[in-house]
């Protein structure tokens, strides 16, 4: 069975916009022909960081993630109810909800998460950065 990856929040805004910022595994996997999904969750976060002016990208959110789609190749990952359920049983290594939920889908679905935060090792995800 191949590895299949989430690219988290970070790894999606670097990959595109600073690309210099991911390591050389992350910068193989999103640039090649990887198995790579992208959390809902994560178009959820820039969207809130967008409007509380924490985060700018150089076009509009809705440009972006088409970008993202076309440019690295990857399907979007839905938020199902089993991820939500998910998150329940997670311990309360940190707050942060959508990496909480990111951590949950992870799991939910075996899939590596593409990510330079190692938190998510804490809560028993694979991890690759």
């Amino acid at each position: 069975m191949s590895v299949r990856y989430l690219l988290d929040t970070h790894a999606i805004v670097w990959s595109l916009a600073e690309p210099k910022k991911l390591s050389k595994k992350a910068r193989a996997i999103v640039e090649g022909d990887a198995d790579a999904v992208v959390s809902a969750a994560s178009v959820w976060e820039l969207a809130i960081k967008m409007s509380n002016d924490r985060l700018t990208l150089p076009v509009e959110l809705s440009v972006f993630i088409d970008d993202v789609a076309r440019d690295l190749g990857v399907t979007w990952l839905a938020i199902e109810v089993a991820h939500a359920l998910r998150v329940r049983a997670l311990p309360w290594h940190h707050r942060d909800p959508f990496d909480r939920l990111l951590a949950a889908q992870a799991i939910a679905e075996d899939l590596t998460i593409v990510s330079p935060d190692a938190i998510f090792e804490r809560y028993g995800c694979k991890r690759a950065w």
